[in-house]
């Protein structure tokens, strides 16, 4: 299954927000120790996250490090995790046409939420609000290219278990750029920079899409 995470989803929800409580325990240790003039606790407890921080930064990085570029064939699905479901998208279908200076591409990108993967707590007509994502397209020297127009319904828009839906982008490219690649991903925010596995942290590899 590809996905916008190499290891799995739950483990690391859980363990960065762990990592977080245990950061701000620590530190309250180190406080309350210091003030109450217990030095050797104090430094204790300072290493204790000392340790902790190097174990869940070698972890990120090593996560990281061992990803790889992957590009899915059209029909080919990348997943997202939404903690007690996932969603699924793919490209049905690329037209394009062709400009003296560039080449308009129209991508259709389907979303689709896979009913097998919703959690038994889950109510299963309940509909699923995905989260914010960002559409670029990609050429072999990195330049990026953000959709100009788009249609149909909306990514943002809430679906049901098995339900799906389609939304058409437009793009125009310079005709100069080559190795074009779609990638869709959760919009970056500073809490996935720090989660094990996700595509969006500190050096991780992303899967896009051949075109």
């Amino acid at each position: 299954m590809a996905s916008n995470m190499n290891f799995p989803a739950p483990l690391a929800i859980l363990g960065f927000l762990g990592a977080c409580g245990g950061f701000f325990l620590g530190i309250a240790a180190v406080l309350i120790f210091w003030f109450a003039r217990r030095p050797k606790l104090a430094r204790l407890a300072a290493l204790a996250i000392a340790v902790g921080a190097a174990i869940y930064f070698a972890l990120l990085f090593g996560f990281s490090a061992g990803s790889r570029d992957t590009s899915l064939a059209r029909g080919q699905e990348k997943y997202f995790c939404e903690i007690d479901c996932h969603l699924a998208y793919s490209i049905v279908e690329v037209t394009t046409e062709p400009a003296p200076d560039s080449t308009d591409y129209w991508i259709t990108v389907r979303t689709r939420f896979d009913g097998s993967t919703t959690s038994p707590r889950r109510p299963q007509d309940a509909p699923l609000m995905p989260s914010p994502r960002e559409v670029r397209l990609v050429d072999a020297g990195g330049r990026q290219y953000a959709p100009l127009s788009s249609a149909g319904s909306p990514l943002l828009t809430p679906v049901k278990p098995s339900a799906s839906y389609t939304t058409r982008f437009g793009f125009r490219v310079p005709n100069d750029a080559s190795g074009l690649r779609l990638l869709l991903s959760t919009i970056p925010a500073w809490p996935d920079r720090l989660v094990i596995g996700d595509e969006n942290s500190w050096f991780d590899k992303k899967t896009y899409f051949a075109l």
